[in-house]
């Protein structure tokens, strides 16, 4: 059993419980909340409720229980390492692969995968997505990084949650992009009518800021690079969507374009052409700048062109 004890500071005094402990230990909110309710957190030697106003000088004793085993089997994976160390592993997900285990998808997830290929890995982050820092979607290409450590993985999620990390992605998307550059910036929450899919709202939505920048002009088609200065859900093809310019192959926030299946200039898209390209962030372990870049798939060339320049 972790025991970690934290003294309550005249500038966090006030906070409530389960924000200040997240703070403090790096942990998600929801996890607190997790640890709060099941006994595992004592304020003063008593247990509190999540929303308990924390006052300066106070002890706070956080109790780290041992990983829950997971409930699943390991499946020897085939895995696109482009890095590998004590502390994280950062591979190239092909297109087509879920991230982690959910509703109607109990194997060949990319966990199962992480299973097979490292043993330190169960319980890290939680049971249900072990060393899971960040996500791709499933038809999404590109590089993520995994942590194989509790400490990389409170340190990764730290940095993701303060934006210190750089996310390069590409993509190609309909119509012809008439600005070089720009940036989009409109609030992303759930859709009122259907929870699956995220939208731009107006009210109730959550900052979201992506930069872009031509990198070519095709027949209907345009090659872009994405930086996100956010990290919401779907936030690419959102924006993206909500600006006219839908990601080629995109099923969910393509429009009717997509929906009908009607054809594009070149190849039939395969799957929705985004791919994560370049990811850098700091190592969890020493703090050296790391930068990782995953090669552009044939899928992608082959309706972007087979070279492409200026994505730096």
């Amino acid at each position: 059993m972790d025991l970690r004890e934290f003294i309550v500071s005249q500038t966090d005094a006030g906070q409530r419980l389960d924000v200040f402990l997240a703070g403090a230990s790096g942990f998600s909110r929801a996890r607190i909340q997790r640890l709060i309710a099941d006994g595992h957190v004592l304020v003063g030697g008593r247990p509190q409720k999540p929303r308990h106003r924390v006052n300066a000088g106070e002890t706070v004793r956080l109790r780290i229980p041992p990983a829950t085993p997971l409930d699943l089997v390991p499946e020897a994976i085939p895995l696109d390492v482009l890095h590998e160390d004590d502390d994280l592993i950062v591979l190239n997900k092909p297109a087509g692969m879920v991230v982690h285990p959910g509703a109607g998808r109990t194997s060949g997830t990319l966990v199962h995968a992480l299973l097979a290929h490292c043993k330190t890995l169960p319980g890290i982050g939680g049971a249900e997505r072990p060393g899971i820092v960040h996500r791709l979607d499933r038809d999404t290409s590109g590089v993520l990084v995994v942590a194989k450590t509790e400490a990389a993985h409170q340190s990764l999620s730290r940095q993701f949650k303060a934006r210190d990390v750089e996310k390069r992605y590409l993509a190609v998307v309909h119509g012809e992009v008439r600005q070089d550059a720009g940036r989009i910036e409109a609030a992303i929450g759930r859709r009122e009518h259907d929870r699956k899919r995220m939208g731009v709202r107006e009210r109730g939505g959550r900052q979201a800021r992506t930069a872009y920048r031509v990198i070519r002009r095709l027949p209907g088609m345009t090659v872009l690079a994405l930086d996100l200065e956010t990290g919401r859900t779907h936030q690419i093809r959102v924006h993206l969507s909500h600006i006219g310019h839908p990601v080629v192959g995109d099923q969910v926030y393509g429009g009717r374009r997509e929906r009908s299946r009607s054809p594009v200039p070149g190849p039939r898209a395969p799957r929705q052409m985004l791919h994560a390209w370049r990811l850098g962030f700091h190592h969890p372990r020493t703090g050296n700048w790391l930068e990782f870049t995953a090669p552009v798939p044939d899928d992608f060339l082959r309706l972007a062109g087979p070279t492409l320049s200026g994505i730096e």
